[in-house]
């Protein structure tokens, strides 16, 4: 029974049939993000004015919580830079808004060759996958982006020197930033996946606690301004990940019974 529930989907399928699955879930993911890449392209007014240039105007919401202020001037120095620009965010947008369906695509190719248990439990992983990306954007583009413009901004070696910025260079500034925390976001995700192949336990994430500290701490100085608020406030989020880490790993009582339960089961199929 637990064969058939494997393979209902694939038992017939060879490898060729396998890569065509796997060609035809890429050609619909590549439609997908040309379709969002069209779209997002003709808003550009939107993208820019609101959404992408927002962070370097003192009326963004973050610095108007916290008493700040940033008078960034950008500037464009190459003839096609503003085009190119135009085209990168259009894509990273894109990218973005298409991710649910790249990894519904995933889930779809790998699914047929699990169990039912497994697809339940693989299905959850896509999802909290999902959220967490969403929330590392947001994290990114809300809280630590301000935070990186208005320092840079702000810092100077002489008063002589007056900052104007360029405005690849901010771009370069906004991609990286609210991709990387994307991509931190996505570590309970990991300690998840690690968790389930007993590689970590949350006991030994709770006894790593104090080198968790540590690594958070030098997480925060990387990625933001080495001023103390700014790793403050990056280190809130980080810390939070890792609590959360904490509670969607297995503990080793839980793991020692499954291994018990497939022992005695495995015994069972033996007799």
């Amino acid at each position: 029974m637990a064969e058939e529930e494997k393979l209902d989907e694939s038992k017939n399928m060879s490898f060729w049939d396998h890569l065509e699955a796997l060609r035809q879930g890429l050609f619909r993911v590549v439609i997908a993000l040309l379709v969002a890449f069209v779209v997002l392209f003709f808003f550009k007014d939107f993208l820019f004015d609101s959404l992408i240039l927002a962070p370097s105007r003192s009326d963004f919401f973050f610095y108007k919580w916290f008493g700040m202020t940033t008078g960034l001037q950008l500037v464009n120095i190459e003839l096609s830079t503003q085009f190119m620009v135009h085209m990168r965010v259009t894509f990273m947008c894109a990218f973005i808004a298409c991710c649910p369906y790249v990894i519904f695509e995933i889930w779809r190719f790998i699914a047929p060759a699990l169990y039912q248990n497994e697809r339940r439990a693989t299905r959850r992983a896509f999802i909290f996958a999902s959220f967490l990306f969403y929330l590392g954007i947001a994290v990114g583009y809300c809280i630590i982006l301000p935070l990186i413009v208005n320092f840079f901004d702000g810092y100077k070696v002489s008063e002589a020197v007056v900052n104007t910025i360029s405005l690849n260079s901010y771009i370069s500034t906004v991609n990286s930033t609210v991709i990387v925390f994307g991509i931190v976001f996505e570590i309970p995700t990991l300690i998840a996946v690690l968790s389930q192949i007993g590689l970590i336990t949350r006991q030994s994430l709770i006894a790593a606690w104090k080198w968790a500290v540590v690594i958070i701490a030098v997480l925060a100085a990387v990625i933001t301004p080495a001023d103390p608020f700014s790793m403050l406030i990056a280190a809130i989020p980080l810390s939070l990940l890792y609590g959360i880490s904490i509670l969607v790993c297995k503990s080793e009582q839980k793991e020692d019974e499954e291994d018990e339960a497939a022992a005695e089961d495995a015994a069972h199929d033996g007799r």
